[in-house]
């Protein structure tokens, strides 16, 4: 049977087993292609933690397949959708891919949503020596320097420490210049990574650590930790969280009044339109990172009309309803993949890997290239400032102003408001 996005996303509470989504066979109609569908496989988060986020990609992914079909497919051939859900539990996701490979026996395949979802997945793609895209892996292919990795998120060559090379390089503009650094995060792998970037940047600028402690992820009340990281008086103050950890840090910092001058760096969640409608005016001043906001210097070929195509069905769906995020890097993922399909004609992974590495691609998220260990060959993550939050309004968030891009040069689009404790 086929679904729209959104009452495929409603039935996902419904279906714990494999879901194959077709998309636009009903266009095509009966006998229309001789050949089987081009079938990618995958795991994404559906339900559990990340369940909000995998939802997004996972409709991202499904206007790439509709928009590929009508505009004739791959290779002459439909693109289906062939996933299962992880359940956010990185326990999941060997058998997932094994069973998408060995049963299913898909043609092509891409991550989950997430670094603790990707890392499991990749001593089976190196084992098959498949092209594998990863969607927002912070640092994964360090442990593994696997050539056939590509990592759509736009960390950079170096991605443990161009994560947070915007926050150390903004801070050293600053004036008196910052001369104590408070570091946290949750003891996960993603933020681990982000915290070891974090200390090589505090020792290349001669900062002084006074604060430098991971917690529990299953964390609830952060007043302890940020009243701890208030004692040291830190000058700024490193973040490195998921949603959850984020919202309860913030509110934390609120009430307490966290005196930092800049604050944040690496908070997950903090780029979700819930979030933001439950915090409003509480972001003002925070200093993150980003992939993408509504600010003129993003205007990239195709981007509107990707997220007009993704708004127009979200509010159904349940999903994010601005989709700024994670959508459309998750479309430009399968993008990537889709266009090397096309210009090999070919789904010999091999070929596929290299022209991948050789080339570059427009993508919705702008022109992409990728360095030799799969990552974006130049880092563009963004680093933000929200400015003028007024209430909890969703609209105020579309609008350019309300996240200035702070870095890199080449796409800033306001000044930072300084210092956060004012």
């Amino acid at each position: 049977m086929t679904r729209t996005g959104g009452e495929r996303i409603r039935a996902w509470a419904l279906a714990g087993a494999l879901i194959v989504a077709t998309i636009g066979a009903a266009a095509w109609g009966p006998g229309a292609r001789a050949a089987d569908p081009i079938r990618v496989g995958f795991g994404m988060a559906l339900t559990g933690g990340l369940a909000a986020a995998g939802k997004a990609a996972l409709l991202a992914m499904e206007i790439w397949a509709q928009d590929t079909n009508d505009a004739g497919g791959l290779l002459g051939r439909e693109v289906a959708l062939v996933y299962y859900d992880d359940q956010s539990n990185p326990a999941n996701v060997p058998g997932i891919y094994t069973k998408l490979l060995s049963i299913d026996q898909v043609d092509l395949v891409v991550s989950g949503y997430g670094t603790n979802l990707i890392a499991p997945a990749m001593p089976i793609m190196m084992s098959r020596d498949l092209v594998f895209m990863g969607l927002f892996g912070l640092a994964v292919n360090e442990q593994f320097d696997y050539d056939n990795y590509f990592q759509i998120m736009p960390a950079g060559p170096d991605p443990r420490l161009d994560w947070s090379r915007g926050f150390f390089s903004l801070a050293e503009t600053l004036a008196p210049k910052p001369k104590t650094l408070a570091i946290v995060g949750a003891d996960a792998e993603f933020s681990r990574n982000a915290m070891i970037g974090a200390r090589a940047h505090a020792e290349a600028a001669a900062l002084e650590i006074v604060y430098d402690r991971t917690y529990p992820p299953a964390t609830v009340d952060y007043s302890p930790i940020v009243r701890a990281i208030q004692a040291t008086k830190p000058n700024l103050v490193y973040v490195a969280s998921y949603p959850p950890d984020s919202v309860g840090i913030l509110r934390a910092a609120k009430e307490i009044g966290l005196k930092a001058r800049m604050f944040g760096g690496g908070m997950v969640g903090l780029q979700y339109a819930s979030i933001q409608t439950k915090l409003g005016p509480m972001l003002n001043g925070i200093v993150n990172y980003d992939f993408w906001v509504p600010e003129p210097t993003l205007n990239f070929p195709g981007i509107n009309e990707f997220l007009a195509k993704y708004q127009a069905v979200a509010g159904d769906a349940g999903v994010d309803p601005l989709g700024y995020y994670l959508p459309p890097y998750a479309y430009s993922y399968v993008q990537v993949l889709g266009q090397a399909v096309e210009a090999t004609q070919s789904l010999d992974h091999k070929i596929l890997g290299a022209y991948i590495h050789g080339h570059e691609f427009d993508t919705v998220v702008g022109k992409v290239e990728f360095g030799a260990n799969g990552e974006w060959a130049r880092t563009r993550v963004l680093l933000v400032q929200f400015q003028g939050i007024e209430d909890k309004s969703l609209e105020q968030f579309t609008r350019p102003g309300s996240r200035v891009v702070l870095y890199p040069e080449e796409w800033v689009s306001g000044t930072l408001d300084y210092p956060y404790a004012e």
